[in-house]
């Protein structure tokens, strides 16, 4: 461009005035701030301004700059947390919500957006607590003698070891030092909750007299951190908890196990062994149990801390505890999942969970037979289709090793990458999420609910 040529394509740029009286922002105007849309106006003019200095460039008319507000404008009144179907073969999979709310959980929150008895005592008349609203089910359910909730299990690990062990020494198997996701570290938790942690015994091998030494070194908590999210394998020892619950009882210090994942039924029903339930650490003896809401007891994301009287009182008079406690919606959430498990035998019927892992492979085969047409005609020109046996994992860190047998739908490109391939399935609406692996898009069909909405995603990309 000419000298003086980046001035006059300055100055040819529409005015603010011009493009907000443009018809394409007439209804978004109408229920738009009006300091909010002249400031993204402003903005892309002046993203336009430098452009032009740096690269010249013929300038955009007030069609082109009304029709970029607006689609910027349009996206604020969409939501960002957007429904998504979920075929990545992970059941439970953090990035995508974890467990998926029972239709009870659902109401119930629904129910608790308004006016509630939150903190308040309907038969007193006056201020109540809100753990109430759980603790009775919560103990019923898991045999503890008091319990507590707050906002996630980090909490309830951070909050249980800064009450029984502030500014003093926690140890901890080496083997249990886990990392639980997103870089989060049973160590930093220790620490960040004002402990001094103690590491004993090795990566593979603890003894019962590792910690007695610890003990004799002044640890004034022992803490069990169930290995959910892996497993050591080989020549290998751990300290059972009813060991080491006798080893605390006799020194008078307690004994606090994260179980992480909180299932309150035996997953071996499905096949799937090795997770310890709630009931059964709290039958140990432990005096502090903490446990997700959001994983296998496929509630919302909570905290949950249950065990002896004497730790959780104590537990709830920690100023932190205001800090990390749930809100009522979360609390409705939380009561309608943990009824669902006064009938443990109905459990696959009343949580979606449990409805994903308990599917027969029969079901999932009918189930393909629905969506492989559709996904035939949508996949026609961009890749090839095929159906594979597979292997679905929980997910969230439970069961590392235990897998279930399902049915994938492989989609090989025919041009391009299986990554473009799987960016277009996240374009459809809903979303469709599923795994890149050896040069193909993965669709696990354990992880779908209902073939309806998959097929309605489908066929409206297909048409015009």
């Amino acid at each position: 461009m000419a000298t003086g040529e980046p001035i006059k394509a300055l100055a040819t740029l529409p005015a603010v005035y011009e493009i907000l009286a443009h018809p394409r922002l007439a209804a978004l105007a109408a229920k738009t701030d009006h300091a909010l849309l002249v400031a993204e106006i402003q903005r892309r003019l002046a993203q336009h301004r430098e452009a032009l200095r740096a690269d010249g460039g013929t300038p955009p008319d007030a069609d082109a700059v009304a029709a970029e507000v607006a689609k910027i404008v349009e996206g604020w009144f969409e939501p960002r947390l957007k429904p998504v179907i979920n075929l990545t073969g992970t059941l439970l999979h953090t990035n995508l919500g974890r467990a998926p709310l029972s239709e009870a959980a659902v109401a119930a929150m629904t129910a608790a957006s308004g006016t509630v008895n939150l903190e308040y005592d309907l038969g007193r008349g006056k201020r109540g607590d809100r753990d109430t609203l759980i603790e009775e089910l919560l103990c019923r359910l898991s045999g503890a003698e008091a319990a507590t909730i707050v906002n996630n299990n980090a909490a309830a690990v951070y909050l249980t070891l800064n009450t029984l062990a502030d500014r003093k020494r926690v140890a901890v198997s080496r083997g249990e030092l886990v990392e639980i996701g997103d870089s989060f570290r049973i160590p930093d938790i220790v620490k960040k909750s004002g402990c001094k942690l103690m590491e004993v015994g090795t990566t593979n091998r603890t003894h019962p007299a590792d910690y007695q030494r610890a003990l004799e070194e002044g640890a004034t908590v022992l803490l069990k951190v169930h290995a959910s999210n892996y497993r050591i394998q080989g020549f290998t020892h751990e300290v059972s908890l009813v060991e080491l619950v006798a080893l605390g009882r006799k020194h008078n210090v307690p004994v606090v196990t994260d179980l992480g994942s909180g299932a309150f039924v035996d997953m071996r029903r499905w096949g799937l062994a090795g997770e310890p339930t709630v009931q059964e650490s709290v039958a140990a003896g432990a005096d502090v149990v903490t446990f997700s809401g959001d994983k296998l007891l496929g509630g919302p994301q909570a905290g949950l801390i249950a065990g002896r009287v004497e730790a959780i009182k104590r537990i709830k008079r920690n100023p932190m505890k205001r800090a990390l406690r749930c809100d009522k919606l979360i609390l409705a959430a939380l009561e309608a999942t943990l009824r669902a498990y006064l009938s443990p035998a109905t459990i696959e019927q009343s949580l979606p969970a449990y409805r994903l892992i308990g599917r027969p492979l029969a079901e999932i085969e009918r189930l393909m037979q629905d969506v492989l047409p559709p996904i035939e005609r949508w996949a026609a020109g961009r890749a090839g289709v095929a159906v594979e046996p597979g292997r679905s994992q929980v997910g969230s860190g439970s069961l590392p090793d235990q897998t279930l047998e399902t049915r994938i739908i492989a989609l090989t490109p025919l041009r391009g990458s299986p990554e473009t391939l799987a960016q277009a399935l996240r374009e459809l609406r809903p979303p469709v999420i599923g795994r890149v692996h050896g040069g193909k898009v993965l669709l696990d069909l354990r992880g779908l609910p209902d073939a309806q909405p998959l097929i309605e995603a489908l066929a409206a990309a297909a048409r015009p």
